[in-house]
């Protein structure tokens, strides 16, 4: 398993009056609409680090994953005490449900792109975070794979993540862990993310080559229960 650490594209975080001139625009350039990543019909890193605010919209249909990656185990664990947060496995095909043909025809195809998490108000002070992620590619060799994730607190950037997931093979089942290094927060801020769930929220883009692929979106809520385990996060065949 690869260990990948993020290179963090933001400082330390506070929401309250103090912080109007806090970086609200990425220092590599002006700012881009998502209204015109969507009209352009394709976006490049260059284009996502450039936006303002979480997304609206999808900025990728899921027939842009032209080379079958498919995430099919998550894990976030505290490096610190080694504490499983949050785990997940992608569930069942469709062909190994007792579901008829017209219900499979109506699934969402966005399903599966996006994920609701709820933790304790501890998760805000954690430092380091690792996130291991399993997937698997299809039939293409996947050349310069990488993931650019932007947290957002209603529309005030918390921080970015930069994960380059290299070259893998056709055919073949991929894990690696993410190494998050979390700014720090204000108490202020921390509060107003515990009394406002699901206010903060993340968009994922998945590039190969530099275009995108594949678009995630998340919220979290900091006011409830987490998956409390001390087992690490292993590879699944482990298990």
């Amino acid at each position: 398993m690869n260990s990948l650490h993020g290179s963090l594209m933001s400082h330390a975080v506070s929401l309250g009056a103090s912080n109007d001139n806090h970086d609200q625009k990425e220092l590599d350039g002006e700012a881009i609409s998502e209204e015109s990543i969507l009209t352009k019909g394709y976006a490049t890193p260059e284009d996502v680090l450039k936006l303002q605010r979480i997304t609206n919209n999808y900025l990728c249909s899921p027939d842009a994953n032209v080379y079958d990656i498919d995430f099919t185990r998550f894990c976030i664990r505290d490096l610190e005490s080694g504490t499983v947060l949050f785990e997940i496995a992608k569930p069942l095909p469709p062909d190994l449900y007792d579901t008829s043909e017209s219900e499979v025809n109506e699934l969402d195809l966005n399903a599966g792109r996006f994920v609701r998490y709820q933790f304790t108000p501890h998760f805000l002070k954690l430092r380091t975070v690792g996130a291991t992620v399993e997937f698997v590619v299809g039939e293409k060799p996947v050349n310069n794979f990488r993931m650019i994730e932007r947290h957002f607190f209603r529309d005030r950037l918390l921080k970015t993540f930069d994960f380059e997931f290299g070259f893998c093979i056709p055919h073949s089942k991929n894990t690696c862990e993410h190494i998050y290094d979390f700014p720090a927060l204000s108490l202020e801020a921390m509060e107003e993310m515990i009394e406002h769930p699901f206010e903060t929220r993340s968009d994922s883009f998945y590039f190969v080559e530099n275009r995108l692929i594949m678009h995630n979106k998340a919220d979290y809520a900091y006011n409830g229960g987490t998956i409390v385990n001390t087992k690490a996060c292993v590879d699944s065949e482990r298990d």
